[in-house]
C-alpha cells in the first residue's frame, strides 16, 4: 500500500465558466498538515470539497491510497471528516443531540465520550441547551467538539475552522490540530488566521497563482 494517503493529478476546476485552479499536483501523507491559502475565489474551499469527494474535478484525477477516489468515495468518508464554513448543526438540537446526529452515520459516540468532547471544547454546561440559543462562537465549537471524539477519522478537513473562535479557543484548535498531526493524523484547512502552532509536517500551498 503506498504510503500517500491522498494524492491529486493534474487537477482543474472550473466554476460558472472560470478556471478556479489547473493541473494541481499535491501529495498528502500521515502526520502532515496543508493549509490552502490564497484570495477570495482561488477556489479553495473548492478544493477542499473536492478533495473531500463531495465534487468531481473539471479535470484530472483525485486518489485515495493509490486507487481513483471515484472507486472507494465511501471509504475515504469512513476515514475522513469535512466540516464546512458554517457551524453545520441544527439549532433546534442540543449540542449533545447534534453530537449523537453528526457522528451516528459514520461511526457513533457514546453518551460519555460526547459529553468529554464538549468539555474539551468548552461547552461543560451547555449540553443540553438548544443550540440556537448558544453564541456563534458557541455553535462553532459544537461542531468542532467531534474533532475531540475518540472514534474520530485520520483525515480532517476544514474550512475556516476559526471563524467566530476567541483567542484561548483559537490557541486551543491549533494545539489540538499540531497534536493529530504529531499522532500520524493529517489535516487540510483554509484560514485567514496567522497559525502560531505548527507540526513539523506543515506546508502550505498557494492558489492565487494557479487561479485565473
Amino acid at each position: 500500500m503506498t504510503d500517500v494517503f491522498l494524492q491529486t493529478r493534474g487537477l482543474t476546476c472550473e466554476r460558472d465558466w472560470r478556471v478556479l485552479f489547473s493541473e494541481l499536483d499535491l501529495q498528502l501523507r500521515r502526520g502532515q498538515m496543508l493549509q490552502v491559502s490564497g484570495p477570495n475565489g482561488s477556489g479553495k474551499t473548492s478544493l477542499l470539497r473536492l478533495l473531500a469527494g463531495l465534487m468531481q474535478p473539471t479535470e484530472g484525477e483525485i486518489l485515495y491510497q493509490g486507487t481513483p477516489l471515484g472507486r472507494q468515495r465511501h471509504e475515504l468518508a469512513r476515514h475522513s471528516l469535512w466540516i464546512g464554513h458554517a457551524a453545520g448543526i441544527k439549532g433546534l438540537l442540543t449540542p449533545e443531540e447534534n453530537l449523537a446526529w453528526l457522528t451516528a452515520l459514520q461511526y457513533g459516540a457514546s453518551t460519555d465520550a460526547i459529553a468529554q468532547a464538549l468539555e474539551a471544547v468548552g461547552l461543560k454546561g451547555f449540553e443540553d441547551v438548544p443550540c440556537h440559543t448558544l453564541s456563534a462562537g458557541q455553535q462553532r465549537r459544537v461542531g468542532l467538539a467531534r474533532l475531540h471524539l475518540p472514534q474520530a477519522p485520520a483525515l480532517w478537513i476544514l474550512d475556516e475552522p476559526f471563524t467566530a473562535l476567541d483567542k484561548k479557543a483559537v490557541a486551543q484548535l491549533e494545539g489540538h490540530l499540531a497534536a493529530h498531526c504529531e499522532r500520524g493524523g493529517m489535516v487540510i484547512f483554509t484560514t485567514h488566521h496567522e497559525l502560531q502552532q505548527r507540526p513539523a509536517n506543515f506546508f502550505e500551498l498557494e492558489l492565487g497563482q494557479q487561479s485565473a
